[in-house]
């Protein structure tokens, strides 16, 4: 009949990192580039309870992610960016319900692969240094977090910014995408994603995949899952 029955919620590829956050005893994430805040919803439907801190730059997505977040009292929402400095910086909106939206230049690459996710705007946004702001919030190391990084091709500049807290053991764990072919100009490849993990001192210890060419079947890009060891 063309259905399939899977157990749940352990077929959900989602569900090995809410079992690693318990494993590791983590009871803080930091959701850097939420977008309407799908990663935290489905962290908690999958088991997750602790607190979540939800960054998203763009007004249209932000205001739907702080109407969701309104109905969780674990959950913080904040209309910054993450980058290597405090500052405004400009963020090209895509297409596809900005879920694509970077501070980088899209690739024909990507474009081609999803024709829906073309820029079709720009926004002034402001940016924070996840090394000061995180500490205003409590987080550090006596309050460790997990890092959540969904920021299209832009993950460089957000660990340079966060350089003090991960050598201090603030952040156990790191989630970001690897782009397995250049899908924005000047992005970390994804070797040199999995090298950015280990000079951290991190085991990669989970790859979800996601986003791919449909012409095709081609994985373009996947989520990296880090823990401290």
């Amino acid at each position: 009949m063309g259905i399939d029955l899977t157990r749940y919620p352990s077929s959900d590829p989602m569900f090995s990192v809410v079992r690693l956050l318990e494993h590791f005893g983590i009871d803080c994430v930091v959701d850097v580039g939420a977008n309407s805040g799908g990663f935290a919803s489905t962290i908690r439907r999958l088991g997750y309870s602790g607190r979540i801190v939800s960054l998203e730059p763009l007004s249209s997505s932000f205001a739907l992610l702080a109407a969701r977040a309104a109905k969780d009292p674990a959950w913080e929402t904040l209309r910054l960016a993450a980058g290597n400095e405090d500052c405004e910086i400009e963020i090209n909106v895509a297409g596809n319900a900005g879920h694509s939206s970077s501070v980088l230049q899209m690739l024909s690459t990507h474009s081609d692969a999803a024709p829906e996710s073309h820029y079709v705007g720009t926004e002034v946004v402001p940016q924070r240094r996840l090394d000061g702001l995180l500490p205003e919030l409590g987080i550090g190391p006596a309050h460790p977090a997990f890092l959540k990084l969904d920021v299209q091709g832009y993950e460089a500049s957000v660990l340079d910014g966060a350089t003090a807290l991960l050598s201090a053991g603030a952040i156990k764990g790191l989630q970001m995408e690897l782009s397995l072919v250049p899908l924005y100009e000047l992005a970390m490849t994804y070797k040199e994603g999995l090298e950015r993990g280990e000079q951290l001192g991190m085991s990669l210890m989970g790859l979800l995949p996601g986003f791919s060419d449909p012409r095709s079947g081609r994985l373009l890009q996947a989520d990296a899952v880090f823990f401290a060891t």
